[in-house]
C-alpha cells in the first residue's frame, strides 16, 4: 500500500510529458509526436493531447474520422477524437511488452481523411519497481567434507529482477558470517558472479549441518528484495563399504512384459554418512542382456528395457555391483525366470478364394479354402474358426488346420450384390487371442429378372399436325439385373391400324425408348390408337415384357368454316328477294355453314362483316339467321349486298366470309334490271385483275430472257477465244528421233501413223487424238493434195486425219530371251544397232531452238507435196520420209520392266521388202537439196545426255 502510494505523490513528476513533434518532409508521415508514460496505470489514464501536440482542432478530428492504426494486435492506447486526447486503453506492462530491453516503446499512426494525413506516434513505457528479486530456487543444497580446508570457494546462482535501471538487484548480503563470507565479483556483460569462501574450517562431530540466508536487495523507491536459504552438510570422511542387502536375488517375470516393467530393486547400506554412504549400482551386461534389462545407478532398480520371449529363453541370470564414492564394492547375484503366456496369435493363410460367384450358384459352393496357424502349445494352440451369422456361408473342416468355406442358402444379387465376410480364428489361452480377416465376395449376375415398364399402360395425348419426328413421350423399363442383363432394348409389335402398319404411324428408338410421330397426324382421319411396346434385355437368353400405349389424337383448328348456303357460284348473282312492305325482324334467308373439326373448334359465329346499309339488316350471332333491323322503306335501295364472316371458336381462330345479295322490290323485272349492273361491275373488275396479272408476267419474261442472252454471250466470248490457237500461222515442227534413221529401208514401223495434236493456251481444253494407221502403199494419197491452197495445206499438216484401217498387229509377238534394256540401264542386243533398241533421248531445248531457227530460213514452199513426205510441207527436208520413222511396234519397252516386245524375223523380212519397194517407187531426191542443219550440243544438252546414257 505504501508503494502505490508513492507512486500516486510522484505522479506529477511522471506525468510531465515531453512531446517532440518532429515533422519531416516525408511522402506519407504529416507529423510525429512521442509521450512518456509509466508502467501499469489505470485504464483511461491521460497520455497526451494529441490536437494541441500535432497542432491540429478537434473539428478536423471528427471530420478526418481520427483513428489509430496499429501493427500490432493489441492496442494500448484510445484516441478521444471529441476531446484529441489519448488515453490507456488496457494495462502496460513493461516486462510483458518489452522484457529486459531499454528504453522501452510502443508505435502506432493516427490517420485523417480528406484529405488523408498521416501522423506517427512514439509512446515510451517506464519502468518502475514492481517486480522483487528473486532466486531460481527456495533453497541451496551444499555437501562439504570437513577435511575441506579454508579459502575453498562454491559458487551461488544468481537472483533474478524483472526491473530494469536502478530497479534492477544492487547488491548481495550473507547472513550469519561465522564460517562463510560472501564475495561478488562483476564480470565484463554487467552480470555478477557470487561466491561464498570458507573462513573457518568445518567440524562434522560438533554440527553436522549449517543454514545460511542470501539475500539480494533492489534500488528502486521503495526496496525490494529477495531471500534463499543455503543448507550446508557436512560430510564424514569414507572409512566404510557398501554391503548387499541380499546376496541373491530371484525374480519370476512373465514374457512380453512391456519396457519399463520393474523386476526388482537391489539395495546396498554403507555405514558412512554423505557422500561416502552414498551408494551406485551398475553391471556387465551381454550384448542379448544389454537389450532386455536395465539397471538404475541410483536406485538399483531393474526394468525391462526389451521383449522377453518364453520360447527364445526361461531364464536369465547377472551380477549387480554396489559402489561407494571411495571405491569400495560389494556383489549381489540376479536371477530372473520367464513365465510362458499365451502371446501368439493365429495366422489366416488363404489356399484358394473365388472373388465372385454367379447367384444361381447351388448350396454347398466351394468360396474360398484357408489355413489356420497357432504356434503356441497346449490350450493356447488349439484354434477354433468362426464367420459372420449374417452371411449365407459356412465353415468345414475336412483337415487338420484347413478350413473351407461353402455357400449356405440360395443367393440373390438383386437383393444383396456383395458380401463381407469376416473370418475369425481364436484360440484357448487365457486371456484368449484372435485374428481375422474380411473378404468380400461378389455375386455375379445371372440374367433372371425381366425388364419391368413404371406403368403397364401408357396413354398420351398428340396435338394433330404434329411434325414428322415429333416426340411424343418416352417409355422406360428398368431390369434388376446389371450389365449386359441390365441393357434393355425397345421393340414397337407390328400389328395394323386401320389396314396400315403401325410402323407407319410411331416408331421406337431402341436405346432409350422414345416414341416418336413418324407422319403428321390427323383427327379428322383417325382419333385415337393403341400399340405395343416390347422392353427386352441383353442377357442370354433375353427375357422381355411388354407395355399398351393409348396414343389420343388432340384436335386442332386447321379447317376453315365451309358454307352450305347459300351456295356462292362465280357466273351467275343470286338474290334474295325482300318485300317492301316487310316489317321488323322479317327472315331474309339463312347461312348455314359447318365446321369438320370439332369440340370449341367447330362452334361457329356469324357476324357481318360489310353491308350496303348496316342498318337495315342483322345476322343472327349462333343461328346465322338474316334479319331485318327496321321497316324497310321506299328510300331504301333495291340493290343490298351483305358480307358475312362465319368464324369459328378455336385458336387462332379461322373465318369463311359469303356474299349475300338482298334485292329489295316487290316484282322480279325491277330486280332483273338491276342485278345486271352487279355483273358489269364484277366484269369490269376481273378485267382489271386480268390485265395487271398480264403485264406481270410480261415483265418476268423480258428478264428472263435478257439474262439468257447475256450468259449465251459470255459462253460464245469464252469459246472464241479458246479457239485462237486453232487458226494461228505458227509452223509446226515435228520431232523424229536422230538414231532411228535407216537409208536401208528396214525401218521398225510397218504402218503411217497420224497424231492429230492440238494444244491450246488453256491447258485444260487441249487434246490429243490418234488416228488410226494406213499402209505404205497408200501414202501416194497426198500427191492429191497438191492443188490444196497454202493455208489448207498448213492446216492439213497441222492436223492431218487418215481413215484407213490398220492392218491388224501379229499373234507372234513374243518376249525375246535375250537381254533387254531396262530401267537398270543394261546393254541391249543387237536390235539396238538395227536401230530397234530402246527410245532415244528426246531434244535438248538448244536443239528445238537451232530447229525453229532453221525452219524459219527456209522459203515458203508452193510446191505439190512430194512422196512419202506424210502430208509434211516441201519446206522441210526430203530426208522426213517413212522410213524415218521407226516401228515403235518391234520394240516396245515396258517402263519398270527389263523386257522388250518385238516381232518375229518373218514379219521383219516382210517389212523390208515392203519398204524397198517403195523406195523403188519414189522420184530420187535432189542432189542440190541442202539437208537440214543438225543442232549442235551445248554443254548443258551433252551432260544431260551422259546422264541419260549413264541411267
Amino acid at each position: 500500500m505504501m508503494d502505490f502510494t508513492r507512486i500516486r505523490d510522484s505522479e506529477g513528476r511522471w506525468r510531465t510529458l515531453f512531446v517532440i513533434l518532429c515533422l519531416v518532409e516525408l511522402p506519407c508521415v504529416t507529423g510525429q509526436a512521442r509521450y512518456s508514460i509509466p508502467e501499469e496505470q489505470a485504464e483511461g489514464s491521460f497520455v497526451g493531447n494529441i490536437a494541441r501536440d500535432l497542432g491540429l482542432d478537434l473539428a478536423r478530428l471528427l471530420a478526418g474520422k481520427a483513428r489509430i492504426i496499429t501493427k500490432e494486435d493489441r492496442q494500448y492506447v484510445e484516441l478521444k477524437r471529441d476531446k484529441g486526447t489519448l488515453v490507456i486503453k488496457e494495462r502496460i506492462d513493461r516486462e510483458e511488452l518489452c522484457g529486459k530491453t531499454t528504453p522501452c516503446s510502443f508505435s502506432f499512426d493516427i490517420i485523417l481523411e480528406s484529405p488523408i494525413q498521416l501522423y506517427h506516434v512514439t509512446v515510451e513505457v517506464v519502468d518502475i519497481n514492481d517486480n522483487s528479486p528473486s532466486f531460481p530456487q527456495p533453497e541451496i543444497n551444499l555437501k562439504i567434507a570437513e577435511s575441506v580446508a579454508s579459502g575453498a570457494r562454491f559458487s551461488l546462482e544468481n537472483a533474478d529482477d524483472a526491473d530494469v535501471g536502478i530497479n534492477y538487484i544492487q547488491k548481495y548480503i550473507l547472513k550469519p558470517s561465522d564460517n562463510f563470507k560472501l564475495e561478488i565479483q562483476n564480470q565484463p556483460d554487467a552480470a555478477k558472479f557470487i561466491e561464498m569462501v570458507l573462513q573457518k574450517p568445518l567440524d562434522r562431530e560438533k554440527e553436522e549441518t549449517h543454514t545460511l540466508m542470501l539475500i539480494a536487495s533492489d534500488g528502486g523507491e521503495p526496496h525490494r528484495s529477495g531471500t534463499v536459504k543455503i543448507h550446508i552438510t557436512v560430510l564424514d570422511a569414507n572409512d566404510n563399504a557398501p554391503v548387499c542387502s541380499q546376496p541373491v536375488y530371484k525374480v519370476d517375470v512373465p514374457e512380453n512384459s512391456p519396457s519399463g516393467t520393474l523386476i526388482t530393486t537391489v539395495s546396498a547400506n554403507d555405514a558412512d554418512a554423505g557422500l561416502n554412504g552414498d551408494v551406485t549400482y551398475s553391471t556387465r551386461f551381454s550384448k542379448d542382456l544389454e537389450q532386455l534389462f536395465d539397471v538404475n545407478t541410483k536406485t538399483g532398480e531393474i526394468k525391462v528395457t526389451g521383449k522377453l520371449d518364453f520360447e527364445k529363453a526361461s531364464s536369465y541370470q547377472f551380477n549387480v555391483q554396489a559402489r561407494d564414492h571411495g571405491g569400495y564394492t560389494d556383489t549381489c547375484k540376479i536371477f530372473v525366470n520367464i513365465i510362458d503366456e499365451n502371446d501368439i496369435v493365429p495366422t489366416i493363410k488363404f489356399m484358394s478364394f473365388s472373388q465372385s460367384i454367379p447367384e444361381d450358384s447351388p448350396p454347398s459352393t466351394t468360396v474360398a479354402v484357408f489355413n489356420v496357424n497357432d504356434e503356441d502349445s497346449g490350450g493356447n494352440g488349439v484354434v477354433k474358426c468362426s464367420i459372420n451369422s449374417d452371411a449365407p456361408f459356412k465353415i468345414e473342416s475336412s483337415l487338420t488346420g484347413y478350413y473351407t468355406i461353402v455357400t449356405e442358402d440360395i443367393l440373390d444379387r438383386e437383393s444383396v450384390p456383395e458380401y463381407n465376410v469376416t473370418i475369425t480364428a481364436q484360440d484357448q489361452g487365457s486371456p484368449p487371442l484372435s485374428s481375422s480377416k474380411i473378404i468380400n465376395v461378389k455375386i455375379s449376375d445371372v440374367n433372371d429378372n425381366p425388364p419391368k415398364f413404371n406403368l403397364s399402360e401408357y396413354s398420351k395425348t398428340v396435338p394433330e399436325n404434329n411434325s414428322p419426328g415429333f416426340s411424343v413421350f418416352t417409355v422406360s423399363a428398368s431390369d434388376a439385373d446389371s450389365g449386359q442383363n441390365a441393357r434393355v432394348s425397345y421393340f414397337l409389335e407390328e400389328k395394323e391400324i386401320n389396314g396400315v402398319a403401325v410402323s407407319s404411324f410411331i416408331s421406337v428408338n431402341s436405346e432409350n425408348g422414345i416414341i416418336q410421330a413418324v407422319r403428321s397426324f390427323d383427327y379428322e382421319q383417325i382419333k385415337s390408337f393403341d400399340f405395343n411396346v416390347t422392353a427386352r434385355d441383353s442377357g442370354s437368353p433375353p427375357l422381355s415384357s411388354m407395355a399398351t400405349v393409348s396414343i389420343l389424337i388432340q384436335d386442332a383448328n386447321d379447317n376453315s368454316p365451309q358454307v352450305l348456303y347459300p351456295v356462292q357460284t362465280g357466273g351467275s348473282v343470286l338474290a334474295e328477294m325482300v318485300p317492301r312492305s316487310a316489317d321488323i325482324g322479317y327472315l331474309v334467308t339463312k347461312v348455314v355453314a359447318v365446321d369438320v373439326d370439332s369440340g370449341q373448334n367447330a362452334w361457329l359465329s356469324y357476324k357481318v362483316q360489310k353491308a350496303t346499309d348496316r342498318a337495315l339488316f342483322e345476322v343472327g350471332l349462333h343461328n346465322g339467321e338474316i334479319r331485318t333491323v327496321r321497316q324497310v322503306t321506299d328510300k331504301d335501295a333495291v340493290k343490298q349486298r351483305l358480307t358475312v364472316v362465319v368464324e369459328d371458336n378455336g385458336k387462332p381462330s379461322r373465318s369463311t366470309t359469303v356474299i349475300i345479295n338482298i334485292a329489295v322490290a316487290d316484282s322480279f323485272p325491277e330486280v332483273l334490271s338491276e342485278f345486271t349492273d352487279f355483273s358489269m361491275h364484277d366484269k369490269e373488275y376481273n378485267d382489271k385483275l386480268t390485265f395487271y396479272l398480264v403485264l406481270a408476267l410480261a415483265v418476268v419474261s423480258f428478264l428472263f430472257i435478257t439474262c439468257l442472252l447475256l450468259i449465251t454471250s459470255v459462253k460464245v466470248y469464252r469459246w472464241r477465244q479458246s479457239r485462237i490457237l486453232y487458226h494461228s500461222n505458227l509452223p509446226v515442227i515435228p520431232y523424229y528421233p536422230p538414231r532411228y534413221s535407216d537409208t536401208l529401208g528396214t525401218g521398225t514401223l510397218p504402218h503411217v501413223y497420224n497424231y492429230e495434236v492440238c494444244r491450246t493456251t488453256d491447258s485444260r481444253k487441249s487434246d490429243m487424238k490418234n488416228m488410226q494407221a494406213m499402209s505404205q502403199s497408200l501414202v501416194s494419197v497426198d500427191e492429191a493434195d497438191a492443188d490444196m491452197p497454202h493455208e489448207n495445206k498448213q492446216a492439213y499438216g497441222l492436223c492431218s486425219q487418215m481413215t484407213t484401217l490398220q492392218k491388224p498387229p501379229n499373234n507372234d509377238w513374243r518376249f525375246n530371251q535375250g537381254p533387254r534394256p531396262g530401267p537398270s540401264g543394261a546393254a541391249g542386243g543387237p536390235e539396238v544397232a538395227m536401230g530397234t533398241g530402246p527410245w532415244p533421248q528426246p531434244p535438248t531445248e538448244a536443239e528445238q531452238l537451232q530447229a525453229l531457227m532453221a525452219a524459219a530460213n527456209v522459203s515458203e514452199a508452193t510446191g505439190t507435196l512430194g512422196p512419202g513426205t506424210m502430208g509434211l510441207s516441201t519446206r522441210y527436208s526430203p530426208q522426213f520420209t517413212l522410213q524415218h520413222v521407226p516401228d515403235y511396234r518391234q520394240n516396245v519397252y515396258i517402263p519398270g520392266s527389263t523386257a522388250t516386245l518385238t516381232s518375229n524375223p518373218q514379219q521383219q523380212q516382210q517389212q523390208a521388202m515392203a519398204q524397198q519397194a517403195s523406195q523403188q517407187a519414189l522420184p530420187p531426191p535432189q542432189q542440190g537439196q541442202p539437208e537440214p542443219p543438225k543442232a549442235a550440243q551445248t554443254p548443258a544438252s551433252k551432260k544431260k545426255s551422259t546422264k541419260k546414257e549413264k541411267k
